[in-house]
């Protein structure tokens, strides 16, 4: 029988069909349609890839680092995807710490860039950084969102507030969600920061400070886990009266956004979790690694 073509989102793939003679793809790769099997993951620091001789091309599902921040939370890593020529190396990108952005994952010309911080737009599909920043455009041009909780590629990071009663802004939804932004209002009210914008990777949730009431962090945004489409969850804020207020991690599509711990921002999941706000006096989150699979 001949090979029927059949396609998918992105291009062509030619598969064979499978007979009773055939013997079945060992249980030990995840397989996804049309017969291809994950048959690498690579985390932040790889840089070097062995693809069997024969092999042509190779599908690549890239993620960028997630932004790591201080006091707004830090944007969900850039997602990339599609057919790129079979080559030995790649880049893998390595979460933001302090207030940095994610680093970007590359193998040939499929490229995803990291999640942003404070007022810089994600890259290459990352989502905003939490005070107001841009969601970037992706590798397959589909616009970012825009400041101020804007849904698209990568989504919007929130504004920040320093009114008392109006809470730190939401991130904007996206394939990669923005950042959550701080609320820094003085006095005695009750300050909350905004929470992270959802899609396949989560933005982190930001800080809560310098109010004498109540302060509580906003939550990382929800993420999937792209191999097996389960939820991963954003981390929890954390909450009390003159003290904690820090946010949540985001989560990655490869792991949950961890919670706050008191002053101390939750940490982004693995696959591009952006990292989150800090309390007053506290340490942001870092963001959540790059991850690169590689499918024949």
């Amino acid at each position: 029988m001949s090979n029927p073509t059949r396609r998918g989102q992105i291009g062509e793939v030619r598969t064979s069909m499978q007979g009773a003679s055939v013997t079945p793809f060992p249980n030990t790769h995840f397989i996804l349609p049309y017969g291809l099997r994950l048959q690498q993951t690579k985390n932040a620091g790889d840089t070097s890839v062995t693809i069997p001789a024969g092999i042509t091309f190779v599908y690549a599902i890239a993620v960028g680092g997630g932004g790591g921040q201080t006091a707004g939370g830090g944007g969900g890593g850039g997602v990339a995807w599609g057919w790129t020529l079979a080559n030995s190396s790649c880049v893998v990108g390595a979460g933001g710490t302090g207030a940095t952005t994610g680093g970007y994952t590359r193998y040939g010309n499929i490229i995803a860039g990291g999640g942003g911080v404070s007022t810089t737009a994600g890259l290459l599909g990352g989502g905003g950084g939490g005070n107001n920043a841009a969601g970037g455009t992706n590798y397959w041009g589909i616009p970012g969102g825009a400041a101020s909780s804007g849904v698209g590629a990568g989504g919007g990071g929130g504004l920040s507030s320093s009114t008392a009663g109006v809470n730190g802004g939401n991130g904007g939804n996206g394939i990669s969600g923005g950042a959550g932004s701080n609320c820094t209002a003085s006095g005695s009210q009750t300050n909350i920061g905004g929470n992270g914008g959802s899609g396949l990777v989560g933005g982190g949730g930001g800080g809560a400070s310098v109010t004498t009431g109540t302060r509580t962090g906003g939550s990382g945004g929800n993420g999937i886990n792209i191999l097996t489409g389960a939820p991963t969850t954003g981390g929890a804020g954390s909450t009390g009266t003159n003290t904690n207020g820090a946010g949540g991690g985001g989560a990655g599509i490869a792991g949950n956004g961890t919670a706050a711990s008191g002053l101390n921002g939750g940490a982004g999941g693995l696959g591009g979790g952006g990292g989150s706000g800090a309390g007053t006096g506290g340490t942001g989150g870092a963001g959540g690694a790059g991850i690169l699979y590689l499918f024949y």
